[in-house]
């Protein structure tokens, strides 16, 4: 789909104020044009219909890729990785389900953009579980204002993530050195899109949908993901991304196995492939 029909294109080196404009000026779709053009694309193969659904919803990709300002990552690539994970949303998108594209594709445009920033920048070296990543993409959030974290302050994020103190000033001194302009781009109103508004109300909607749809991938999905993997896979899922404590190393799991790390490293990322196709089929 990607290859055969092309989209608006955001240039690090271009006017990205143009493209952002650009793309605002796409309509959204009513939910009956929407579940027509879902319906024509998966019926026919249309990509035409394909089409109209992933421009009309770029703008989507614009918002949220603007919440990942303080990487120190071009916000035109940012925007790029976010249009692949909006393209594989409309892949898979079924509008029998009851839910809007918009909902649905939020998650695959921030994984996306999650998978591009833990492979494009430095610093991120320092996240080698899942705390502490959970703690990377939270900690700006969490922060109250500009200041530096008091001790008190530290300790309750660190209890809310369930890292050290010690690990969330560290993380704190490696965001902040990395940190790009606190402002915006561009504050006029009028360049973005009601959604980018509506998308922080904890009660709109398509929030609430999105919300329902992760909870059931939390509990019913996660579960038979893992018992679609074989005994060893589980174990090595479990073991490093389930755990209470900050999960086993691939040395650990190695010695445990008889093997060697990097075949650990193989049998997890075979079964992390294979339980996003569960979870994804789940989804759709």
């Amino acid at each position: 789909m990607t290859a055969t029909f092309a989209l608006p294109v955001p240039s690090s080196n271009g006017s990205l104020e143009q493209y952002i404009q650009t793309v605002n000026t796409i309509p959204m779709l009513t939910p009956e044009e929407e579940t027509e053009l879902a319906t024509r694309f998966h019926r026919s193969d249309d990509l035409e219909a394909a089409k109209k659904l992933v421009l009309s919803h770029l703008r989507v990709v614009v918002s949220i890729a603007r919440g990942y300002a303080g990487y120190g990552l071009p916000q035109a690539d940012l925007i790029q990785e976010g249009n692949i994970g909006l393209m594989k949303a409309v892949k898979r998108f079924e509008p029998t389900r009851g839910v809007r594209l918009f909902s649905f594709a939020v998650h695959w445009i921030k994984a996306e953009i999650h998978e591009f920033i833990l492979r494009n920048w430095r610093l991120v070296r320092v996240a080698t579980t899942k705390p502490q990543r959970k703690l990377f993409f939270n900690l700006r959030s969490m922060k109250k204002g500009f200041a530096a974290l008091t001790d008190k302050e530290a300790q309750q994020i660190a209890d809310d993530l369930g890292v050290k103190r010690e690990e969330v000033l560290e993380m704190e001194t490696r965001l902040t050195g990395q940190d790009i302009g606190l402002v915006a781009e561009n504050d006029d109103d009028e360049a973005f899109a009601p959604i980018d508004w509506l998308a922080d109300h904890d009660h709109e909607p398509t929030r609430q949908l999105e919300k329902r749809a992760f909870d059931r991938l939390q509990s019913d999905g996660l579960r038979e993901a893992l018992e679609a993997l074989d005994p060893r896979s589980r174990r090595i899922i479990e073991a490093r991304w389930l755990a209470d404590d900050s999960g086993a190393t691939l040395h650990e799991l190695a010695a445990e196995f008889g093997v060697s790390a990097e075949r650990i490293r193989q049998i997890e990322a075979k079964a992390l492939t294979k339980m996003k196709a569960t979870l994804a089929a789940e989804v759709a």
